[in-house]
């Protein structure tokens, strides 16, 4: 009953105003020598950040619905905080001008004609194909003419007009309209999603089984979970995903199951073969996103190429892959379902290569260059911890303690009543 979704239950406003303290850590791969790449030589990068921000959770238009489904909007607000950060939003950053790149990899097969002159347009506006810009402007947006140019070529290749930023739809927005399962009639339901957006798949891969939107939202789980694996949706990756169990811990006295991302998560079709709806598919360790990124060539990995393809790493400078700082994981309280301790880390990446007819892309050699990758990361901690470990560990530990104490008084009268007879 405590973990329903009820607003007598004690998990109901944890589950709507998200008590957690979350934080996202930015970290760019600032481009080293970005005309030594126009020329076929090796990309050369180096980290940069983090930077970080606080992030806020709450939810808005919650409906419950006869059928034991609640529905609602969760919203996302970003904070920057400059004392926890290895920078500013104000600092210059080189890296690949995304969308020009983005651009010449979709417009690779369309005739030679085209591409001549948007090379052309391409050069009268001194578009190169890196750039140098604030850590501010590439997370949250700048003015570029390229994208009005772009669309005059080619209509519709880029669906929106004005500014252009990586995170831009990320703060101050919501992540789609979720229905959930609330448990009431049905524990084993609870978080459980039963729709996103009205789907009950999404149209993004070419598989059924990539398309099915399975688990939760990625915010708690079912009560009495199994050392197995645990499954969410993310809408930020368009697709379900599967944790599954490393190891059992404690958090600050509670006890949790840690669920850590297998190495087939991002492999390709042909290492594992139920993967072969997301390609087209390149090394293992990266998936592609292009088909719910406006078919831009993006692919999204763990951080440093972690558990990836060697070659990825080895195609360019710079990389350190570590379990220890870039593996992500959750620690999940198993009576519950409820996280305790987390950090979700992914990082972006684009597909760049030369593509004849566009001189701005020079001679460089194919490659899938890292442009960022965070962290999302969050805790129970203070009077919220306190709250859960005396509701949901202590008390119901004592509770069965009490009830073990009570059969030892018990035997002894019933020893003395049977004598009595």
């Amino acid at each position: 009953q405590n973990v329903r979704i009820d607003p007598s239950s004690i998990s109901f406003n944890m589950w709507k105003d998200i008590p957690v303290p979350f934080y996202m850590s930015v970290y760019f791969f600032e481009v080293l020598n970005p005309k030594e790449i126009l020329q076929g030589v090796k990309p050369v990068l180096n980290q940069r950040g983090p930077y970080v921000y606080r992030e806020f959770r709450y939810k808005t238009n919650i409906t419950f619905h006869d059928n034991d489904t609640v529905s609602y909007l969760e919203y996302r607000k970003l904070f920057f905080q400059p004392d926890l950060s290895n920078g500013s939003e104000e600092e210059y950053v080189v890296v690949p001008n995304i969308l020009m790149m983005g651009a010449a990899v979709m417009m690779e097969n369309l005739p030679n004609f085209v591409k001549f002159l948007l090379s052309g347009a391409l050069a009268g506006l001194k578009q190169e194909a890196f750039m140098n810009r604030t850590v501010g402007e590439i997370m949250w947006g700048y003015e570029d003419p390229l994208i009005d140019t772009i669309n005059t070529f080619v209509p519709g290749l880029i669906p929106f007009k004005g500014k252009f930023g990586l995170f831009m739809e990320l703060n101050n927005s919501n992540s789609g309209l979720f229905t959930v399962n609330t448990g009431l009639k049905d524990i084993s339901k609870v978080h459980m999603v039963d729709s996103w957006n009205g789907l009950k798949k999404v149209n993004y891969w070419r598989s059924s089984q990539c398309n099915m939107i399975n688990g939760t939202a990625g915010e708690m789980w079912p009560p009495f979970m199994s050392p197995t694996s645990l499954e969410f949706y993310s809408p930020d990756a368009c697709r379900s995903m599967t944790l599954v169990y490393e190891q059992s811990g404690k958090f600050e006295g509670v006890p949790t199951y840690r669920f850590v991302a297998p190495k087939t998560l991002f492999a390709n079709g042909t290492d594992y073969p139920p993967n072969e709806g997301f390609c087209p598919c390149m090394q293992s360790g990266i998936q592609n996103v292009s088909t719910c990124r406006l078919n831009a060539p993006l692919f999204i990995s763990h951080p440093h190429f972690y558990n990836a393809d060697p070659a990825l790493v080895n195609a360019v400078e710079g990389l350190h892959p570590s379990k220890d700082k870039h593996a992500l994981f959750l620690d999940v309280h198993p009576m519950t379902g409820i996280p305790m301790n987390c950090s979700i880390k992914l990082q972006l990446n684009l597909y760049i290569k030369q593509v004849p007819g566009i001189i701005q892309t020079g001679k460089i050699k194919p490659v899938v260059l890292p442009l960022l990758w965070f962290a999302e990361s969050g805790s129970i901690e203070g009077s919220v911890l306190k709250q859960f470990y005396t509701n949901l560990v202590l008390i119901p530990s004592l509770m069965d303690y009490l009830q073990y104490v009570f059969l030892g008084l018990s035997v002894p009268f019933i020893i003395s009543a049977a004598v009595l007879m």
